[in-house]
């Protein structure tokens, strides 16, 4: 049976109002709005943007009759009670009743998820999480955070903080990440490989992806994989070590929640075959054979499209 839902992808640094169609397990963007965070002078303001992009989207599909909303934002959120509770990377966004204002408008439920729960619920139903009852979404991107899937439902936690896996601490010293040195995010991050690749690059200047002092600040993750794809024994060293931590950090998870599936994305989708060598070394070493056994490790399938699919999704809960 076809449905169609609305999406709305808060972030800091844009928006989207996502008009979708689902049939069966396969979810359709048929058209998205996309506009700037920082040109809204207000958070409401923003949430009217919203509401006229998506007037907009079904006055152009007459056909299309949303039944739900969903909201995918960086939290802290109160998704029980659809509030946006001053996520750092929305500045003014302080106790934001954004269902309650979107439900009396559009007078449909509207659900809202923190972005990792989001992309997890749709990886779960129409990416590579697809008929896992037990299964972890890992971003890998700017930062680390995980979506969690257990029993066939999305497990948020206590307070909505479940699966914030990027504040463990791996190792006394280490890359900063998430407010921490050592921890998950400080070593399996985009910000946390480059910090990574130029504490390597000061101790072993000239380097092909860092020749000098003055290129130490243009280093990213993507320039030492660039490097590493190109035979670069010193930027795979940097990616194996990230892959050895990325393995310590799944052992933790495999063991106490007992995974069939973990999906990733982002850098380890683009960057398998650097990561996954030392990771599968780490862990035939450190987890629990059995456990092991019975989880996939595999890359996220929905790639750039993720976050319009993630808040669709969110409709769906």
């Amino acid at each position: 049976m076809e449905q169609w839902k609305l999406g709305f992808d808060i972030g800091g640094t844009k928006c989207a109002a996502i008009l979708g169609k689902i049939c069966g397990d396969s979810i359709t963007v048929v058209e998205k709005a996309v506009y700037a965070t920082a040109d809204m002078p207000t958070p409401f303001a923003c949430i009217e943007r919203f509401i006229a992009e998506s007037e907009r989207l079904l006055k152009k599909y007459p056909q299309a009759a949303p039944s739900s909303i969903g909201i995918s934002c960086g939290g802290p959120l109160d998704s029980k009670k659809g509030i946006v509770m001053s996520p750092p990377n929305l500045p003014g966004w302080d106790d934001i009743h954004v269902c309650e204002i979107l439900e009396k408008h559009f007078s449909m439920p509207v659900r809202l998820c923190n972005d990792a729960d989001a992309c997890a619920v749709a990886e779960w139903k129409f990416g590579a999480g697809r008929g896992a009852e037990n299964m972890a979404f890992l971003t890998f991107g700017t930062g680390m955070g995980a979506g969690l899937i257990l029993d066939g439902k999305l497990y948020s936690g206590t307070c909505g903080m479940a699966g914030e896996c990027g504040h463990i601490r791996l190792a006394e010293n280490g890359p900063l990440g998430y407010g921490k040195y050592g921890s998950f995010e400080g070593f399996c991050s985009g910000g946390g490989i480059a910090r990574m690749g130029r504490a390597y690059a000061e101790k072993n200047l000239p380097l092909s992806w860092c020749p000098t002092v003055d290129d130490l600040d243009k280093i990213t993750a993507k320039k030492i994989a660039e490097a590493a794809y190109s035979g670069d024994e010193s930027a795979k060293a940097v990616y194996a070590e990230s892959g050895r931590r990325l393995g310590y950090a799944l052992s933790v998870l495999i063991d106490i929640l007992n995974l069939e599936r973990i999906v990733i994305g982002s850098i380890f989708q683009r960057s398998e075959d650097l990561l996954r060598p030392a990771m599968e070394s780490v862990l035939k070493e450190e987890t629990l054979p059995l456990s092991l056994s019975k989880c996939d490790i595999v890359p996220a399938e929905l790639g750039d499209s993720i976050g319009d699919i993630a808040a669709l999704s969110v409709s769906l809960l």
